[in-house]
């Protein structure tokens, strides 16, 4: 059985993560695509004193991914618990290098996710994490700003596997 929706709001307790899109049925494994909540981990990183230009250098950084980390690790620990959600636990995730935007199509205004948007517009990073050989993934997207610009952002996206219990 796979419980996408349980799983994300699993992880969404953590404060460092705003946003979660989990990936399972019909697969061999689960994985996760990850938006980190700028400001907890802002907070986080300047209390560490580590420097970042934004949020797509921050999400990029090897420490937030540790601390990212031991977050799916705790939350894989819960499931493992359970017989049935035993294999919904997160093999492997990345941190999406920006955060899911209502302008941009991916999350209604009220914060709920647009599945089929989300696996058309990041399909490549999907089938990324599918692929065991695959450490990275290269991206460019579009995004629309607070004042209604609409720019490129390009980011080398780590995909990290995670022990299952």
């Amino acid at each position: 059985m796979f419980a996408p929706k349980y799983i994300e709001n699993k992880l969404k307790f953590f404060p460092y993560i705003k946003e979660v899109v989990a990936f399972g049925n019909e697969k061999v494994f689960a994985s996760a695509l990850i938006c980190i909540d700028i400001e907890a981990v802002g907070n986080w990183a300047e209390r560490r004193n580590l420097a970042y230009s934004g949020y797509t250098d921050l999400s990029a950084r090897e420490e937030v991914y540790d601390l990212v980390q031991e977050c799916v690790k705790t939350v894989n620990t819960d499931l493992a618990r359970d017989e049935k959600l035993r294999g919904s636990q997160i093999k492997r995730y990345l941190l999406l290098h920006k955060e899911l935007d209502a302008d941009d199509g991916e999350i209604t205004r009220t914060r709920k996710v647009r599945r089929r948007i989300i696996a058309d517009k990041y399909g490549e990073l999907i089938e990324a994490l599918d692929d065991p050989h695959q450490t990275h993934r290269e991206i460019e997207s579009q995004m629309t700003f607070e004042d209604g610009r609409v720019g490129n952002v390009q980011a080398d996206l780590q995909i990290r596997e995670v022990t299952m219990v």
